[in-house]
């Protein structure tokens, strides 16, 4: 059985990792586009028949996709924060602060 350690860990790691946050978007988004094509053609006639499997079915559809948009927007805080640092980091190296103690 997996314990809440290793999901903790699993998750900092997915959440750090640039590549590994995106991969994971594009395969929950892919999944979500997936079941929306599938319930929407393949399966409406076992998902009418049965509203507690359409209720289920839709839920899991929203949760992947709501996944998907906080990780993207996740992933839009941390590129803008990195972008700040980095022009920070521009401006300090290339405007030294000035030094009033060598003025006259």
């Amino acid at each position: 059985m997996i314990s809440s350690k290793s999901i903790v860990h699993l998750t900092r790691t997915l959440l750090r990792d640039t590549r590994a946050r995106r991969t994971l978007m594009f395969y929950i988004a892919l999944a979500a586009v997936l079941m929306v094509f599938i319930g929407s053609v393949l399966l409406v006639a076992p998902l009418r028949a049965h509203p507690l499997l359409f209720i289920g079915y839709w839920a899991v559809c929203a949760w992947f996709t709501v996944a998907a948009m906080l990780l993207a927007v996740f992933d839009l805080l941390v590129v803008r924060s990195a972008g700040r640092a980095a022009r920070r980091a521009l401006e300090r190296d290339t405007h030294p602060p000035d030094d009033d103690s060598h003025a006259g």
